[in-house]
């Protein structure tokens, strides 16, 4: 099974908990069968092999999600990084470029292209899997999975089948109604449309080259942002005439406001919180190492991380975009695919962080030629090399770094690290790297 799962979003919607770097779908506040929390993307792929051991997974994403992937799934997955945003279509097109240009995969097989963050039962992907094999068949040129509606909503948009069988051909689609009209639809026989479809990859590949201009997947990357921004629905979709629906009637959820992130999460509470008897429906995460405590609270969700605290009655919660997009400054929580970075505080000339590197890995050697540095190691051991000189490090030992000085740290086992920036000049761009020989 190949499967090509489509990571976006700006991180919105789950302020504070996430930003412009981690979107919601790397939050990691669902547990899995061993008790432990993990995001939806991890969530997902433990599902989709569960369902099949063998598939392969390609993750289109964009740069910054990169590192936040890395961190999560390790090499577990391929990723195709489109080198800016062209909307779905020329992204769906580059990863399957990717597939059969780098990953050698048949033009003739087929492949799902299904969103990273359903919250869905084990059926979900047994259902891919079916779907993958009614797209081999080739009778349809593309097959899309509509979920069997639970209640009138106005937040997807619709699948209407000619017929009520298991796999039928699609006779309309609608876009996202009103409740009302809604309700007429699934009188009809209409199924969600869940942004789930599959297709031969020959059969996309012919047709993103009568609508994009490239040759092969490099040249499709390197001249990505001359590329046409268009949609896969507006591309193919609504003009495939030989297209079917695959009906799927297991658990599926889009769980992209805390409003509806609250009703999948295993526990109210996710660290220092003291919730008194009279609150009730009620949702607190705390990423602080402060204590909350919350009292005579109904219906609300409450979240605290270093970028922000949001307090909301669930309803309203789903209104937050406009308000995060006032919000000002850069992201004070990153992963990397080294670890993860928390800043601190921030002050007019100078910045404190706290660096999680993991076990094997290490910072880029680099140098900043308009602020001081200084690592304090709080727990692990491990190697500096500042301007060629190695030394190694404990809990306790102090290093400095003044401005233009090549410096790295490297983890031997799992280091935190605080780094306080001294300058008068303090940004992301001071940064200039360097190769290094170990």
């Amino acid at each position: 099974m190949n499967l090509i799962l489509l990571s976006g979003g700006s991180g919105q919607r789950l302020w504070p908990l996430s930003n412009s770097v981690r979107s919601k779908q790397f939050v990691p506040l669902l547990k899995n069968e061993k008790g432990e929390y993990e995001s939806m993307v991890q969530r997902v792929y433990r599902q989709i092999k569960a369902a099949d051991p063998e598939a392969s997974i390609v993750v289109a994403t964009g740069k910054r999600q990169v590192s936040t992937i890395k961190n999560q799934l390790g090499d577990k997955v391929d990723i195709c990084v489109e080198p800016c945003r062209r909307d779905t279509f020329p992204a769906i097109v580059l990863a399957c470029a990717y597939l059969v240009d780098v990953k050698g995969v048949d033009p003739a097989e087929p492949v799902v292209v299904c969103p990273v963050d359903p919250y869905v039962d084990d059926s979900y992907f047994a259902a891919v899997h079916r779907l993958t094999q009614i797209a081999g068949e080739g009778t349809a040129n593309l097959t899309l999975m509509g979920v069997e509606p639970t209640y009138p909503s106005a937040k997807f948009g619709y699948i209407i089948p000619e017929n009520a069988e298991a796999v039928s051909k699609v006779a309309a689609f609608k876009e996202k109604p009103d409740e009302v009209t809604a309700a007429g639809y699934i009188a009809r026989g209409a199924l969600w449309n869940c942004g789930v479809f599959a297709f031969r990859l020959d059969y996309l590949l012919k047709t993103a080259h009568t609508l994009l201009q490239f040759e092969h997947f490099a040249d499709l990357q390197s001249h990505y942002d001359a590329q046409t921004k268009i949609s896969f629905d507006y591309a193919v979709a609504e003009k495939e005439d030989n297209i079917a629906v695959m009906r799927y009637a297991g658990q599926w959820k889009d769980v992209g406001t805390w409003n509806t992130f609250c009703e999948v999460m295993s526990d109210p509470a996710i660290g220092k919180v003291q919730m008194d008897e009279t609150c009730e429906n009620t949702n607190v995460i705390n990423d602080l190492n402060i204590p909350i405590i919350c009292m005579g609270c109904k219906d609300m969700v409450i979240a605290a991380a270093s970028d922000g605290i949001l307090v909301s009655d669930k309803p309203r919660s789903s209104y937050i975009k406009p308000f995060v997009e006032q919000v000002e400054g850069e992201a004070r929580f990153a992963e990397k695919s080294w670890g993860s970075f928390t800043i601190l505080d921030v002050q007019p000339e100078a910045t404190t962080i706290r660096i999680i590197l993991n076990a094997g890995n290490r910072l880029t050697y680099h140098s900043h030629e308009h602020r001081d540095e200084v690592w304090t190691i709080v727990s692990g051991t491990g190697r500096t090399i500042v301007d060629g000189a190695e030394r190694r490090v404990r809990p306790g030992d102090v290093v400095t770094m003044p401005a233009g000085c090549k410096h790295t740290l490297i983890a031997d086992t799992a280091i935190q690290a605080i780094e306080v920036q001294i300058g008068e000049e303090i940004t992301v761009a001071d940064k200039q790297k360097y190769p290094l020989d170990l």
